[in-house]
């Protein structure tokens, strides 16, 4: 079969591989009838590159058709149409009876010290073979498939795999209170479902920053005030500007949905690019050990959430040696909630929105479809924001 696989920093190549098969009675093989391109895929496609091998198959953003199925799985059977979450969960352990598949048990990639298993994401989550292929096994498929109903197009469910509930989990996560305020920190693709999905559950008012002019457009359409980082001087009058909305105070939650790429610090910038580029014997464990983020988006977060309010994480950190402002975390009484989308523990709260009326507007969130056979090309459009690009979906 054909898949998307990684060979170096930004160097992905769609290579012929062998096709999965049926390895344990809880698998079932999908056709993958279409992929996402998600942003945390740019961190291997840059940052995470010490934690990869070439060769790795990526995409953790698929749904398609089943083609065969273990004996281990009784709700499955070929034919059925099915989105498939990221992660890889068991839904029968104590992590996942308790609305956490993220840390699954059965799955937990103990050896690296991690949580699930995921989807084509680095050997810290398992180097699991990815979804940017014609085809995919799927370990635990008693539990990870979502069915959907054959008709609507694949735009109406695809993001169940991942965008959906983790910009759900980040609007559930802030908190936000009823007629509240939210500040969202990055209008990409889960930055943006999360204004969509606040203003549906209630949200008086959502303040959406960023700096690309097609995603700041995009937002504004929907309803979210938004503001141009480019605009301001600094991250001082960005606050100013936004607490002058609100009483003074700042918005009661801010989700930062940008993570460790954010604009700003040029040092960390230089130390995740060092990185990437040293042997990858020497470059893994100096990584896990000294990694750095970029926290721009999370230091703006901070001094801008009113006192008391709560800072959502759906952007991904992975730094080890992050200085924190901790004195004004506690000075501020801030409630701090992160972590990978529980993707199960909401599908069916967010399922009921995706209906004929499309009240979150999935059907034309993608801003580009393309061939599997473009996936080098749509890496590049998308780290380089052309052309554009928001959300990508690719069709083997």
């Amino acid at each position: 079969m054909k898949a998307v696989t990684w060979q170096g920093r930004r160097d992905v190549r769609v290579e012929d591989v062998p096709d999965p098969r049926i390895e344990e009675p809880t698998d079932a093989v999908i056709r993958i009838t279409s992929t996402g391109l998600c942003g945390s895929d740019l961190h291997l496609y840059e940052v995470l590159t010490p934690f990869m091998t070439p060769g790795d198959i990526l995409g953790h953003e698929p749904m398609g058709i089943v083609e065969e199925v273990g004996p281990g799985v009784p709700d499955l059977a070929v034919g059925d149409r099915v989105v498939v979450p990221f992660q890889i969960a068991c839904g029968n352990c104590w992590m996942c009876l308790t609305g956490l598949p993220t840390q699954c048990e059965t799955t937990q990639v103990t050896g690296e010290g991690m949580g699930a298993a995921l989807f084509g994401y680095t050997r810290l989550y398992g180097a699991v073979p990815g979804a940017q292929a014609e085809y995919l096994r799927v370990p635990q498929a008693q539990y990870g498939p979502i069915k959907v109903p054959e008709g609507p197009p694949d735009d109406r469910f695809v993001y169940l795999s991942d965008v959906l509930p983790t910009a759900w989990q980040a609007v559930e996560y802030a908190a936000v209170p009823p007629g509240g305020t939210l500040a969202v920190l990055g209008l990409g693709p889960i930055g943006d479902m999360a204004c969509r999905i606040a203003l549906a559950r209630g949200a008086e008012r959502v303040f959406g920053v960023d700096l690309v002019p097609e995603r700041l457009a995009r937002a504004k359409r929907r309803g979210v005030q938004t503001y141009d980082l480019r605009a301001f001087d600094d991250e001082k009058a960005l606050v100013t500007a936004i607490r002058d909305e609100t009483n003074g105070r700042g918005p009661d939650a801010v989700i930062d949905a940008v993570g460790t790429e954010a604009h700003g610090s040029a040092a960390a910038k230089l130390a995740q690019t060092a990185s990437a580029l040293l042997p990858r014997k020497i470059s893994g464990p100096l990584a896990e050990r000294f990694s750095v983020d970029r926290l721009a988006a999370l230091h703006t977060a901070i001094e801008l959430v009113r006192r008391g309010g709560t800072i959502s994480l759906s952007g991904v950190y992975g730094g080890m040696a992050d200085p924190m402002p901790m004195l004004t975390l506690f000075d501020k009484q801030i409630q701090l909630r992160m972590g990978q989308a529980n993707v199960r523990r909401w599908t069916d709260e967010i399922i009921p929105y995706l209906t004929d009326e499309d009240a979150l507007g999935v059907e034309d969130f993608a801003t580009h479809r393309l061939p599997l056979a473009d996936a080098p090309h749509a890496y590049e459009m998308f780290q380089h924001k052309q052309d554009g690009a928001i959300k990508i979906l690719m069709r083997p």
